[in-house]
């Protein structure tokens, strides 16, 4: 039995899946608020362009969550799917979805009951939704501080 080594130093395509573009209104910082929170999150494209990296500070009803996340394109779900790193030990999976100016986040696979759906405003500025899940969710407005 011989085994397969993965070639990490190739990539797997010289150019990021088109779908990734969908994503660039998320760059710059934002400050996030809303009922019981605050904080900033800050996007940004890895070299290459083939992830879109998110640096997360938030106050949740008083408790500090630190997080980063990776959002790339998955070609066996054809779809933009993350995974999200957080300060408390936190490993989690998100599916992006921007069609034009409405954001969806949900929690693991599209049509999840558990998601965040948000419009932007005309200038792509700021947007306002709301985290939604059996028995509970939050509204939050996001506002962009920087490009």
């Amino acid at each position: 039995m011989t085994e397969q080594v993965l070639d990490t130093a190739q990539p797997t395509s010289a150019t990021p899946h088109p779908a990734l573009k969908t994503l660039d209104t998320l760059v710059g910082t934002w400050t996030i608020s809303g009922p019981g929170h605050d904080g900033t999150v800050t996007y940004e494209w890895m070299p290459g362009g083939h992830f879109l990296i998110q640096h997360m500070h938030l106050i949740q009803d008083g408790h500090v969550t630190h997080g980063v996340e990776y959002i790339g394109y998955d070609a066996d779900s054809g779809t933009l799917r993350s995974h999200y790193f957080g300060s408390s030990g936190d490993l989690l999976e998100y599916t992006y979805d921007i069609t034009g100016r409405e954001l969806t986040i949900w929690f693991g696979q599209p049509g999840s009951p558990a998601y965040y759906r948000g419009a932007f405003d005309e200038s792509g500025d700021s947007a306002a939704g709301a985290w939604t899940w059996p028995g509970g969710g939050y509204e939050s407005t996001m506002t962009r501080a920087n490009a």
